[in-house]
């Protein structure tokens, strides 16, 4: 779906362009799995050239493979097939020989490598690209079960690399000393996509599995995991019993035996891109409940603007990148702990002004994914031009 913003953009930035240079993206994150800030900028970046989003191995019983598809918009998704019982070398060696293949088979000759984990350096070692960049999302040597080796490789990638872009503020300062050239691009908004929950909510038209819940809704969408604090979801629906807590999004990396049950909490499993403004309109209070632990230090939850783009008041607890700027801004409640968070929710319940609504939209109208990928671009441009030894224009 193009959004009228990024009609503008994106005419803006094909005009008068030469062809560019294909990109090639290494991930850790499944293309298929929840639509997230790869999905978001990658589908900008295949307006405008090739691009094949290669994915971590899926492991079976089977004779090795690279598994080619086109998705919507024109991704290019490689995904390596391998067999049980290899060894980590005898799997790099396997993944480096395949990926060599796909750039040849499809004649990829000019391009961009885009790194989204470091794990993924040795796969393209020896090859030729006209530039490297590093997309750091997330701190992911702090997230449980990270490799041993993934700071000794991400080392190596920041040796490599012509540009960084990192996922909030904080993880800029955390890496803005490692390399010359580190750009901080915090989480951005289809704010067209998330203001129809305003719509929906004023039609009262919403899912079949939310539908029939009592009120007040208090509702969570994402992932689930390490990062929730489960024990402060228990607290909320232990001091208010009236009080609905709708959590939609998959379970990943905890025993889902783990969740705290509740006749108040409601698993609602993964949806759909499409389908969480739906949801997103029956909640009363929108809820970023984040355990203050390693792996949520440099967050920069994409949630925040889209929550805040359907019109909910949002509640979170202290996550650095949401405190500044949007708890500073008075757009958002932060809440510390079980009392603070009720107390927080209470507030929220009572509605705001329109006052607020227009900050909201004020705020938001600065931060479209579609104007990060055009500044990402533009810098991608600079630096083949800088290793070129051309003038940046």
């Amino acid at each position: 779906m193009l959004l009228s913003d990024d009609r503008s953009i994106a005419a803006r930035g094909l005009a008068g362009r030469e062809p560019r240079p294909d990109l090639v993206c290494l991930s850790h994150l499944r293309w298929d799995f929840v639509w997230q800030r790869p999905q978001h900028l990658m589908s900008r970046f295949a307006r405008d050239r090739r691009v094949f989003f290669v994915e971590e191995p899926i492991w079976e019983d089977t004779e090795p493979r690279l598994e080619v598809s086109e998705r919507p918009g024109g991704i290019r998704l490689a995904v390596p097939h391998l067999p049980h019982g290899l060894s980590p070398k005898q799997a790099e060696a396997m993944q480096s020989e395949m990926l060599r293949d796909l750039l040849e088979q499809h004649e990829v000759t000019e391009y961009v490598l885009w790194y989204y984990t470091p794990m993924a350096v040795p796969l393209a070692e020896g090859l030729d690209p006209l530039g490297v960049v590093y997309d750091c999302m997330d701190e992911l040597s702090l997230f449980r079960g990270a490799p041993p080796d993934l700071l000794d490789r991400e080392a190596k990638l920041l040796a490599a690399a012509d540009l960084v872009f990192t996922g909030g503020q904080s993880l800029y300062e955390a890496k803005r000393e490692r390399h010359p050239r580190v750009h901080p691009f915090p989480s951005s908004i289809e704010a067209e996509h998330f203001r129809q929950a305003r719509q929906a909510r004023q039609e009262d038209t919403e899912p079949g599995d939310q539908a029939a819940l009592p009120r007040p809704r208090l509702g969570y969408f994402g992932v689930i995991d390490e990062r929730i604090d489960l024990d402060l979801i228990a607290a909320l629906a232990d001091a208010r019993p009236e009080w609905q807590i709708v959590m939609v999004g998959p379970v990943v990396k905890i025993d889902p035996e783990s969740l705290p049950r509740r006749a108040n909490i409601h698993y609602l499993g993964m949806k759909g891109y499409a389908d969480l403004p739906s949801y997103l309109a029956g909640w009363d209070v929108a809820l970023m409940p984040f355990a203050q632990n390693e792996s949520t230090r440099f967050i920069s939850p994409t949630k925040t603007p889209e929550y805040l783009a359907g019109g909910r008041p949002v509640v979170s607890t202290p996550i650095r990148d949401v405190v500044k700027p949007y708890g500073e801004e008075g757009l958002v409640e932060i809440a510390d702990g079980p009392e603070e968070l009720v107390a927080a929710v209470e507030r929220a319940l009572q509605g705001y002004d329109e006052g607020w609504l227009a900050r909201v939209d004020e705020f938001l109208s600065h931060g479209s994914w579609s104007r990060t990928w055009q500044q990402m671009s533009d810098l991608i441009d600079a630096a083949i031009a800088s290793r070129r030894g051309l003038p940046v224009l």
